[in-house]
């Protein structure tokens, strides 16, 4: 892609992120007259433009804003999810301490779209900088009259609140960041309803990914086509990729959709290290996504679709890089133990399956396991997946998933050197 599709101008922190440096690189420029294109014509361009949720589901922004019923007797609330506890994962943490004002004129578009007068951005709670960064960014742009009443000379009146979290990984599932924000225990809820319809406060609400609200008003100025020329067709735009692990210099980068992962690695991060035949596997959207092997990241390209066609998916596109150094039994083990961790324990699949898939990980990293309970590991995968209120279940399950059907020979050879050892 070329370096003036490029949303993030301060990505990696080199230019000003108050408001005076926001506004040099474009940040605040005519937002008045992107509010004056309408609500209906606002969300139209954003379905058009191709946008899906960049938190991890990929859903269609636009369709999403359009749920949202008439102007009514109930408020209607914008809630920005800035919770990103997705291990591997640290785009929004930069978009907030680097870039917090495209966030804001993001908040105030997409609040006038979804007619919200009040914007919630719930932020991890380990988040401290950030959410410092943010919060002065808001008072700056409080005081240059962005925000608060009659915001940019718009008619529309927004007020935008920073809310910290306790650092619950669940509370990034958008109905149990609701329930936090109203004081309750974070645990998602069961749906229908969604929160289009009954949301905080049971009233109507938007729960949108840093990201995604992010890049709307540069949308909004430059056209649907243009946002819809990048990447691939329904995999359209720029997205920001976090790539960890072993290569030579771990990046967030904003590339096109659809970009080669290979491309990706040796282009933005220096490659793998010691070379890309030193390569084992890949996570390529953080660590909820199933890991694929070195054949397949040879040709995969990182989009929504083409992920979901080698058995993975984007996720939140936090790329972690395993070179043949790695213990791919133990990182997996690791991953399950932090799920079994995170579980909120509400559904029962989800609270006893964890704490199954880490157990018997856990012995498989030593290979004090049978050549069947692969197979019996993997049916508590498939117990979990789809059987939960969220999808913490099926996070807990894929990463097991993934290295049974990739590396299946490794899981056997450690159980077998075992047998050897203890004969």
């Amino acid at each position: 892609m070329q370096d003036s599709d490029r949303i993030f101008t301060n990505l990696h922190g080199f230019h000003d992120w108050r408001l005076a440096g926001a506004c040099a690189r474009g940040v605040w420029s005519n937002t008045r007259d992107l509010i004056a294109l309408g609500r209906g014509r606002i969300i139209a361009e954003v379905r058009d433009s191709g946008l899906r949720g960049r938190g991890g589901a990929g859903f269609s922004t636009g369709m999403k804003w359009g749920f949202m019923p008439q102007l009514g007797e109930r408020p209607h609330y914008l809630v920005i999810n800035a919770d990103e506890g997705e291990p591997g994962t640290c785009k929004d943490r930069d978009i907030m301490r680097f870039d917090p004002h495209r966030l804001l004129e993001g908040a105030l578009c997409a609040s006038f779209a979804v007619g919200a007068h009040v914007c919630y951005i719930y932020v991890r709670g380990e988040f401290v900088n950030e959410a410092k960064a943010l919060q002065a960014a808001i008072d700056e742009a409080v005081e240059a009259r962005l925000l608060g009443p009659n915001a940019c000379g718009s008619g529309w009146d927004l007020d935008v609140y920073v809310h910290r979290g306790a650092g619950a990984y669940i509370c990034g599932e958008e109905s149990a960041l609701i329930e936090s924000l109203e004081g309750k225990k974070g645990q998602p809820r069961n749906k229908p309803p969604f929160p289009a319809n009954i949301g905080l406060y049971a009233c109507p609400t938007i729960v949108n990914n840093v990201e995604t609200i992010a890049v709307v008003p540069e949308i909004l100025r430059r056209g649907h086509a243009w946002f819809a020329g990048i990447g691939r067709e329904k995999n359209t735009g720029t997205k920001i990729f976090c790539i960890s692990g072993h290569v030579n210099a771990p990046c967030n980068v904003e590339d096109a959709m659809g970009v080669p992962l290979k491309e990706l690695i040796e282009k933005h991060a220096g490659g793998v290290r010691g070379g890309w035949d030193h390569l084992l596997a890949v996570i390529p959207g953080g660590s909820s996504t199933p890991v694929l092997p070195r054949e397949i990241c040879d040709t995969v390209r990182m989009d929504f679709d083409s992920l979901r066609a080698v058995q993975s998916g984007l996720g939140t596109a936090g790329v972690i890089v395993m070179d043949k150094s790695t213990d791919i039994i133990a990182a997996i083990a690791r991953l399950s133990a932090f799920y079994k961790h995170e579980s909120c324990g509400q559904c029962t699949p989800c609270r006893e399956g964890t704490g199954w898939l880490m157990r018997v990980m856990g012995r498989m990293v030593a290979g004090r396991a049978e050549l069947r309970e692969i197979d019996m590991l993997l049916d508590v995968t498939k117990e979990i997946e789809g059987h939960t209120i969220c999808a913490l279940g099926e996070a807990a399950a894929w990463p097991v998933q993934g290295l049974i059907r990739h590396f299946r020979p490794v899981l056997e050879e450690r159980i077998l050197q075992y047998r050897k050892r203890a004969a």
